[in-house]
């Protein structure tokens, strides 16, 4: 596979062609920086952790380059920086038991470009390659202007796909931002509470940023726990951790439909939900 960025790192853990770990790849993460994945996607990477018919791929579109810094990586030139966690990245793959990491290494400001067409095309040739059953990404609500943009171009590069190749399930889960505010009804929730030391383990190795001064591990675990108990209010738990998602299916069958124009959806429908409420309790 001929990526345009001649940066890109290609990492398989099992060590067999990348043919083949792209083809075994049944759900394919595609995130825009390192840990995304690790974050919005970990009861996707356990649900294949052990079933042989199922199998886990990554994708991270940047390079890593713009992440805050301290402690002992506060000296951190840019490249180092990038160099620290790329490694790191690939570390949790052989964890997870990933069937490829792909890193394609582009900069923020390429990713957030609407011109520049390669990332598009990037992905969807990786899609193109292994045709995944579900398709995993950032949500169009997600604050963080990189994901979002990476959001969109994983939607461009599935609507450019020969339908026959399409992925059946397209979701946008959270990192920058939960999806709390989704009303219930629309929200997916995904049971992450499966080999919780796995999922510590996978968090656990990007020391540049938990001890480069951001807890992610320790946010995206609490998180999950968070929107298992608060999820139902008049019944027990019925996960230790979840998940919550966005099905984003719909972009890929009516590509007609915009981004904004399908979120803004469900944006509308959590505000009627509240106004409904008051004005009902108001009474």
């Amino acid at each position: 596979m001929n990526f345009r960025n001649n940066k890109a790192n290609i990492f398989i853990p099992g060590g067999t062609p990348l043919a083949e770990a792209l083809k075994r790849t049944t759900t394919l993460c595609i995130a825009a920086h390192q840990d995304d994945t690790e974050i919005m996607a970990f009861h996707a990477i356990a649900e294949c952790y052990d079933d042989p018919k199922k199998a886990f791929g990554s994708v991270i579109v940047t390079d890593g380059a713009g992440s805050p810094r301290a402690g002992i990586y506060k000296d951190y030139t840019d490249e180092e920086m990038k160099k620290a966690r790329l490694e790191e990245q690939k570390l949790a793959a052989q964890i997870g038991r990933y069937a490829v990491l792909l890193q394609l290494l582009y900069t923020s400001g390429q990713v957030k470009d609407p011109g520049n067409k390669d990332i598009l095309l990037d992905i969807q040739d990786i899609l193109e390659a292994c045709a995944p059953e579900t398709v995993i990404t950032h949500n169009p609500a997600d604050k963080h202007d990189t994901h979002v943009a990476v959001a969109l171009r994983t939607i461009a590069a599935i609507r450019k796909m020969d339908a026959q190749l399409r992925p059946k399930k397209l979701y946008g889960m959270e990192v920058w931002r939960n999806l709390d505010w989704l009303c219930d009804e629309d929200k997916q929730v995904f049971d992450a509470s499966a080999h919780p030391n796995i999922a510590a383990a996978l968090l656990g190795v990007f020391d540049s940023q938990i001890c480069g001064g951001k807890r992610y591990d320790a946010a995206a675990l609490g998180r999950r726990t968070a929107n298992a108990t608060f999820f139902g209010d008049h019944h027990v738990d019925d996960a230790e951790a979840a998940a919550f998602g966005l099905d984003m299916t719909e972009m890929i069958e009516n590509p007609v439909i915009s981004p904004a124009e399908f979120i803004g959806k469900y944006i509308d429908g959590f505000r009627n939900d509240v106004k409904t409420k008051i004005s009902r309790l108001e009474r």
